[in-house]
């Protein structure tokens, strides 16, 4: 370093930039110092202030930067500790006393929750103090493990020893941090002697039971042996019955053999001669066949023939027919339909033509009825005083042309009831028969007005029958 400072001050380079490059440089070598890896077999625990309100951080496996004055590191070894636990005078369930020599492989847990239990309790602590912590907890808990047991459960059942032993005590190492990898008993004595007796019994009963089964064995084979030689010469009779029953089976096969073949024969003799008939009888067949073709071939060409000659023409003939019958008819639509158009424009323009004027007499007829002050009545009184010229000329025209060339009157000179004489009653009674304009309102609802009444005839009739009293009165 102080040849490179050197250097640079003989190269020219200023105090101040030297200083600053060195102080990059440092400050670079304490940061790439304060990054730890941490190797597979160990534990990274950063403490300090770690954040996350925990009081250390466990890393394993990778790798962190320790912050300089507010962070620090220890690791944690993960390598296994055997432990020899000589359980002694230990009390079972049936309150007897036994001896357990066991030895048991720990180390340090990488599980996470159980990890940062390792960091709070055993950092710091050395391989023996946690040996001797762990060995005190197994102490305890494999008591408890064999006063929950029967002797004969200890002794016949290894496998549930182990797992009740393996459960209660990783339960509590993993309070401290810890994890059981192996648990190895190695035996297990009392000092009553209940374990030897129990083995002696065992073996009591494993030689009885071997005795028995080496004379069942034996009677086996005595039953065996009587029974093969009885088996050997049911088969041999068995054998020979069989043999005499398939050379009888042979001969008969034989037979049956010969009769198939004999049936064969004669059946394939039958089957070739049928078959030559069918054949002859196919090839006429055939041969009838083809001349039937040439036949409907030459038929064919006949009927092609006369239908170019006959039937096309007629088909081009009937065509054309059809053809100028349909124009005709398209021809008659049209004119048909040209005609009931103009009827419909002619009935529609009289039905405007007639809209038109009865509008207009609709629109006098309201103004006839303003002007007589919304009086209908005298509106009709208006309208009759109007056409009132051409009703009398109407009356008139009734009598007018009567031809009388001759008029003979054949009276006594006498008056009638009334006094007037059959000249004049015929005269009245043909102008009578003309409809007066009283009794032509009368049939219409309305009342004539007085000015145009003119004399009852009732009144006029009392009068001239009064006048005629009188008269002869006078007389």
């Amino acid at each position: 370093m102080t040849l490179l400072v050197t250097q640079a001050l003989n190269l020219g380079f200023p105090i101040a930039v030297i200083a600053a490059v060195l102080f990059i440089f440092l400050f670079l070598i304490i940061l790439i110092r304060r990054y730890k890896r941490c190797p597979s077999d160990r534990i990274l625990v950063v403490y300090g202030k770690v954040g996350g309100g925990q009081s250390a951080k466990c890393i394993h496996g990778g790798a962190a930067f320790i912050l300089p004055v507010i962070q620090d590191y220890e690791f944690l070894d993960l390598t296994p500790m055997s432990i020899e636990v000589n359980l002694i005078n230990a009390l079972s369930k049936q309150n007897i006393r036994v001896n357990v020599p066991s030895r048991f492989t720990i180390g340090v847990s990488t599980e996470p929750g159980v990890m940062q239990n390792a960091a709070e309790r055993l950092l710091g602590l050395g391989l023996p103090d946690i040996q001797e912590l762990a060995k005190e907890i197994i102490f305890g808990q494999l008591r408890l493990v064999v006063a929950s047991m029967d002797i004969e459960e200890i002794n016949n059942d290894r496998d549930k020893f182990l797992t009740n032993i393996s459960q209660s005590v990783e339960t509590e190492l993993k309070k401290v941090g810890l994890k059981l990898i192996n648990v190895n008993i190695t035996d297990i004595v009392d000092e009553s002697g209940y374990i030897e007796a129990l083995g002696k019994e065992a073996a009591a009963h494993a030689i009885n039971a071997a005795r028995k089964s080496v004379a069942e064995k034996n009677r086996d084979g005595s039953i065996g042996e009587a029974n093969a030689v009885q088996d050997e010469r049911t088969q041999v009779a068995a054998a020979n019955a069989q043999a005499v029953e398939g050379e009888n089976t042979a001969k008969i096969a034989v037979a049956n053999s010969d009769s198939l073949r004999r049936q064969r024969e004669a059946e394939a003799e039958r089957v070739a001669n049928a078959s030559e008939k069918v054949q002859s009888a196919k090839a006429l067949e055939e041969s009838y066949a083809a001349e039937q073709l040439a036949e409907n071939a030459r038929a064919n060409r006949e009927r092609s023939s006369q239908m170019a000659d006959v039937i096309v023409p007629a088909e081009i003939d009937k065509k054309k027919v059809e053809i100028d019958a349909e124009a005709e008819a398209e021809k008659i639509r049209r004119r048909a339909k040209g005609e009931a158009d103009a009827i419909l424009f002619k009935a529609q323009a009289e039905a405007q033509g007639l809209y038109e004027v009865l509008t207009k007499q609709a629109a006098g007829l309201d103004q006839i009825v303003k002007a007589a002050g919304n009086n209908s009545k005298d509106a009709v009184l208006l309208l009759i005083a109007d056409k009132l010229p051409e009703l009398v000329k109407t009356q008139a025209e009734a009598i007018k042309n009567i031809k009388i060339d001759k008029v003979t009157v054949w009276e006594n000179g006498g008056g009638g009831e009334d006094g007037k004489s059959s000249t004049a009653n015929f005269l009245s009674g043909m102008y009578k028969s003309v409809p007066p304009l009283q009794d032509m309102f009368n049939m219409a609802g309305m009342q004539l007005p007085e000015y145009l009444k003119g004399k009852d005839i009732e009144t006029e009739n009392a009068n001239a029958t009064t006048d005629g009293a009188n008269a002869k009165a006078k007389e």
